[in-house]
């Protein structure tokens, strides 16, 4: 019978995984590897000559299986590194994604600035999702009050146990959709929000990993991708504060049409677009 090392096994499922057009091979197969023998990617370094048991074999082909079915590799983890963080993650929640690292910088920027004026500011992001961007901003910026809803019963439970691992300033979450559960009043200096936006007919053409595993809900945006957007655009101007923001991330070729819609809110008085490290056009910045 042959023995597998960390090393030959290594190698054979990166060749396996180029065979079947794994983005990144080896660095799954390295993922997936320490993951099936509850190691850490350098111990497989550390330790690439010890040979593999017959059982940590197995767990790791079912692991292997499940990848080349083009489950996400997060997923399978169970965890997703986002800022400086492994957050957890499952099915039925959206995978936090690098690009959205962007609007955790921008919001903490306009937060820092309010923060020098010496006044407690009032944050809600909405759909949050694995609760990454609303537990990274309270991270990076302690002191203003931060709030989170979400409208998945699954999202909300896995942001819950986010909260409750790794955020270390005070996050209140609650079920709702958008802002219909807020009184329209003016109560919050920044809304933030990474709606579903894309168009309904391009989600079949998706990576299969998004297409069929990840929730529907927070990727489709109808027909033109922007019907949250709309949604959220008509309630968020009664519930800014004067000079208040709102923060959407949108599709990097959407910035003509909302450029269009936000002509038909005359709360918004000033539309900035700011661009992620690709160079796209990743949020639209609306002020009051």
């Amino acid at each position: 019978m042959d023995v597998w090392s960390i090393k030959s096994i290594l190698s054979w499922t990166d060749t396996y995984f180029s065979r079947h057009r794994i983005d990144s091979p080896r660095l799954t197969a390295e993922i997936l590897l320490a993951q099936a023998l509850g190691l850490r990617r350098l111990d497989l370094y550390l330790q690439h000559d010890r040979p593999l048991e017959k059982q940590e074999l197995a767990a790791f082909k079912t692991l292997i299986r499940r990848r080349t079915a083009r489950e996400p590799v997060a997923y399978i983890t169970g965890r997703k590194g986002f800022f400086n963080e492994q957050f957890k993650v499952a099915p039925g929640v959206l995978i936090p994604r690098p690009d959205t690292e962007t609007l955790v910088e921008t919001a903490v920027e306009i937060l820092s600035k309010i923060k020098q004026h010496g006044r407690q500011a009032r944050v809600i992001e909405l759909g949050v999702g694995s609760g990454a961007v609303i537990i990274s901003i309270a991270n990076a910026c302690d002191g203003p009050l931060y709030f989170g809803n979400e409208r998945s019963s699954v999202a909300l439970t896995m942001a819950c146990a986010n909260v409750k691992a790794f955020a270390r300033s005070p996050v209140s979450l609650f079920r709702g959709d958008w802002l219909a559960a807020i009184a329209p009043q003016p109560l919050f200096d920044l809304i933030l929000s990474n709606p579903p936006y894309i168009p309904s007919a391009d989600i079949e053409s998706l990576a299969p990993e998004v297409r069929d595993h990840e929730p529907r809900l927070a990727l489709d945006g109808g027909p033109d991708g922007l019907d949250a957007v709309r949604v959220i655009l008509a309630q968020a101007g009664d519930r800014l504060l004067p000079c208040g923001r709102l923060i959407l991330e949108i599709g990097f070729d959407q910035k003509p049409l909302i450029k269009s819609l936000a002509q038909k809110f005359s709360w918004v008085v000033e539309l900035d677009f700011i661009k992620d490290l690709a160079g796209h056009h990743r949020l639209a910045v609306f002020k009051k």
